[in-house]
């Protein structure tokens, strides 16, 4: 079986204790037969090590460090999440914010721990949050790293998590945040409560003829209008794009002539479905499945 391995941090690759190199944003592909069990070893600087045995049980349920992205008689395997191999609990601060308590810990994790009345939870945070403010957002809470921001509704659920820079705080939370889209598309989002109440385009870079489907499929993920990347055949059923392509949550260039597209299965397993891209004068004509 084909299997590919990319990895959030770049870490060494080993295969039952033999060393195949750095596995990092770029895929590595090896032959793995699940029957076989081979035993695999991540391991990345100042991290635990990420280890399992690829076999037909990992396939059906990968531990929580990996994401499993299957595409005909292959799969991708991402590794993310990596814990921190320093064990000691250490209370980064601890507030009183909104009739709220929150306590920031580090424990191999990053944990922010939430209480209101009767309400306790645990909630995991990405590391960019080590260094940050916590302030009122009407109802919710507003947790603001340098790089990240996120608001925490009165349960302590996390209704918005987003790379991004916030820009005007209170009742009202306005962030510019990046898409990291094939067209470097980088918005001004209001959110009220908790909930996304108005997006609007600050800069965008024009799409090239072998990006212009991946610019067209992000487009109809994110809610906006296709038609600028159809040919005037299809224009006209720009709208009935979302219905037709299905639940899908990422677009992958697959080639020139070819995009993947990203269905989640179950927690961490995805199937990627390709799709036969034909385009005219630069704009997309027909999306076919393979």
């Amino acid at each position: 079986m084909r299997v590919s391995f990319l990895s959030d941090l770049p870490c060494a690759f080993f295969v039952n204790g033999i060393h195949l190199g750095p596995v990092d944003g770029f895929e590595r592909c090896v032959e793995l037969a699940p029957h076989d069990g081979a035993f695999c070893e991540f391991k990345a600087a100042r991290c635990v090590p990420v280890r399992f045995r690829f076999d037909e049980a990992f396939l059906f349920e990968p531990p929580e460090e990996t994401e499993l992205y299957f595409c005909g008689g292959a799969v991708t395997v991402r590794l993310r999440n990596f814990v921190h191999a320093d064990p000691t609990l250490r209370i980064l601060w601890k507030r009183q914010v909104a009739e709220s308590t929150l306590t920031l810990c580090l424990q191999g994790r990053l944990l922010l721990h939430y209480e209101h009345g009767a309400t306790k939870t645990v909630l995991p945070l990405p590391f960019a949050f080590e260094q940050c403010r916590v302030s009122p957002a009407g109802e919710c809470l507003l947790l603001e790293a340098d790089t990240m921001f996120a608001i925490l509704d009165r349960s302590g659920a996390i209704a918005v998590l987003s790379d991004g820079k916030v820009t005007e705080r209170g009742r009202t939370v306005t962030a510019e945040v990046p898409l990291h889209d094939s067209l470097a598309r980088r918005m001004r989002c209001r959110y009220e409560n908790g909930k996304l109440s108005e997006c609007t385009p600050l800069s965008a870079r024009p799409p090239q003829e072998a990006t212009v489907a991946i610019a067209l499929l992000e487009s109809v993920l994110a809610g906006f209008d296709p038609t600028p990347y159809l040919a005037p055949a299809l224009a006209p059923k720009a709208g009935l794009l979302r219905e037709y392509l299905g639940r899908f949550t990422a677009a992958v260039y697959r080639g020139r002539e070819q995009v993947g597209l990203v269905y989640p299965r179950r927690p961490r397993i995805f199937d990627v479905r390709d799709f036969r891209v034909t385009l005219e004068n630069g704009k997309v004509a027909n999306l076919a499945p393979l």
